[in-house]
């Protein structure tokens, strides 16, 4: 399918069409080429991803790839109505789980140190606002349907258990607002390159690839939130020995302050997954998308106990210095 594109709009060939990981690449003897459908995507992101990756390579990160130009040196080709972007990479690397708690201290030391200012992708300071927008936007509409009669049976599960999850997400907000308040951030706290979610498959299941069209700038927290978030939704029943694992080897590089502990905090006590599990099955237009999003949302709701549990004891497993940086702990978490 893209062989043709390659060859005509970057000049290369000689090699095949492969999957690599979720994408699509062109393997050549000495380089893999990675394509990327970019239709979505602003070119000046584009051109500040590619600044962005450039300074973290200089920086001596071997894994970032080369954004590829054209032949006649553009960032983007268009091919068949859609426009897409090639990463380069010169060789992959086997991923280690085992050190991907501190291969990601390494990355955010790195992108704390960019000495330019990030604007496309920044989201440095925009999560209370974010928070507020969703939840009253989840708010409006389930008010809209409250006095209606149930259409199905994830309509009943949705209007018995906003309430009980709007009172969650407010917390998250109110812990985020006092953490503000309260703490000044330190060095270890300035903006960085983070990911949208970063989760444990983010930069590949066995192939190591860190692609820029995951990036945004913002508090490395972000991407240990989503992290330990994804650990415990995949399997709550043995997440703590990898949680514990994977912050204690982040914090063989960087120490977390008070400020990056309780921004952390605050982010697994917004409820992300119930929100994303009611916006995509509003969203969906399958059957079958809306049967795995209502079986989804009644598995989160019979695990509410065990998932307060998780929040409850948070701290305490991944041995946050609590007392002495004065962590807030919310008391009705606590059984």
């Amino acid at each position: 399918m893209f062989e043709k594109m390659l060859k005509e709009k970057y000049g290369i060939k000689n090699g095949q069409e492969i999957e690599v990981e979720k994408y699509r690449a062109f393997q050549q003897e000495n380089a893999l080429y990675l394509i990327m459908n970019v239709n979505t995507i602003k070119e000046q992101e584009i051109s500040e991803l590619e600044t962005i990756a450039t300074q973290l390579r200089f920086f001596g990160d071997k894994e970032i790839p080369f954004f590829q130009a054209t032949t006649e040196t553009e960032k983007i080709c268009e091919w068949e109505g859609a426009k897409y972007s090639v990463l380069k990479y010169p060789q992959l690397k086997r991923k280690d789980n085992n050190k991907i708690g501190k291969k990601l201290a390494r990355f955010h030391l790195r992108g704390r140190s960019l000495p330019f200012r990030v604007t496309n992708i920044n989201r440095i300071g925009q999560w209370k606002q974010l928070w507020e927008k969703r939840l009253d936007q989840m708010e409006h509409f389930w008010n809209g349907k409250l006095f209606r009669t149930p259409e199905n049976e994830f309509e009943k599960m949705f209007y018995d258990s906003f309430p009980y999850y709007m009172g969650l997400a407010e917390n998250a907000i109110q812990y985020l607002t006092d953490t503000e308040l309260d703490n000044r951030p330190i060095e270890v706290d300035h903006g960085t390159v983070c990911h949208e979610r970063f989760t444990e498959f983010t930069w590949g299941k066995n192939q190591l690839i860190k692609n820029p069209y995951d990036w945004v700038f913002d508090h490395g927290s972000r991407d240990l939130a989503e992290w330990v978030r994804a650990r415990y939704l995949y399997n709550s029943q043995t997440y703590q020995p990898i949680v514990k694992s994977f912050l204690s080897t982040y914090q063989q590089v960087t120490r977390l302050s008070p400020f990056s502990w309780r921004l952390l905090y605050a982010r697994l006590l917004f409820p992300l997954h119930y929100f994303e599990c009611i916006e995509n099955y509003y969203l969906t237009n399958t059957e079958q998308q809306k049967r795995t999003l209502e079986e989804q949302l009644e598995k989160y709701l019979k695990r509410t106990g065990d998932h307060e549990r998780f929040l409850g004891t948070f701290y305490q497993l991944v041995e946050a210095p609590i007392r002495a940086y004065k962590l807030p702990i919310i008391q009705w978490l606590i059984k």
